[in-house]
């Protein structure tokens, strides 16, 4: 089958991905964008896996306030060229990297770097949860553990759904981050984020529910 320019043109603004790498996706997908998209992913999971070993020490630290001052996000994320730190690609993932982290309050970039004592409490209320609800008991630790997976997605960074997605895309962080390897061919790394909020940690937050509103009510940046 034939494959158009259009089309590999079309898929490369999709996914970011390579020329080359787009027309032989098409090609092999017969000219099906939607799995062409899919087989991309999973070559850029296959690249991702391959690079984690290189080395990524350049990169960008992002400094995002989201409108009206009262969320700010730091992030480094690494790559490991300065001329792909100075891409535009690059500069536009780590901007929404930055974004993300306002909108969503991750509390870490990878699961394994949560406080295992917050992990075992989640699971003990879980627990206490569904015995509440009166869930047979040969079937408690399976609801612990989807409802375990539930808490992972809200508060860990790569398994979080992409805010700027529009619905039914469904793109966690973690694919976004392994398209962005694909595409541009080096190792990339969110190495670490601080966000901020107004009022934090005092005992009684200035416009306490404010935030929430506000992010939903001023439009991301992108």
């Amino acid at each position: 089958m034939e494959i158009s320019a259009a089309q590999v043109k079309a898929l490369r603004e999709k996914t970011g991905s390579g020329m080359m790498d787009c027309k032989k996706a098409l090609a092999e997908c017969k000219g099906d964008t939607n799995a062409a998209i899919e087989y991309l992913r999973k070559m850029g999971h296959d690249a991702a896996v391959k690079r984690q070993s290189r080395r990524a020490a350049e990169g960008l630290v992002e400094a995002y306030i989201h409108p009206g001052g009262r969320v700010g996000v730091l992030v480094e994320v690494n790559c490991e060229t300065d001329f792909v730190a100075r891409t535009d690609d690059f500069k536009t993932f780590v901007r929404d990297i930055a974004m993300q982290i306002a909108a969503a309050s991750p509390l870490v970039v990878l699961r394994e770097e949560l406080d295992p004592a917050l992990v075992e409490k989640e699971r003990e209320i879980y627990r206490e949860m569904a015995t509440a609800e009166k869930k047979p008991e040969n079937v408690l630790d399976r609801i612990v553990d989807g409802r375990l997976q539930k808490f992972y997605k809200e508060v860990v960074l790569l398994e979080q759904e992409f805010v700027k997605d529009q619905a039914g895309k469904k793109r966690t962080i973690e694919d976004l981050l392994k398209e962005k390897v694909g595409g541009l061919g080096e190792n990339i790394v969110i190495r670490r984020f601080s966000r901020f909020q107004l009022g934090e940690g005092t005992d009684e937050a200035p416009g306490e529910g404010g935030e929430e509103q506000a992010m939903e009510q001023t439009p991301a940046e992108g």
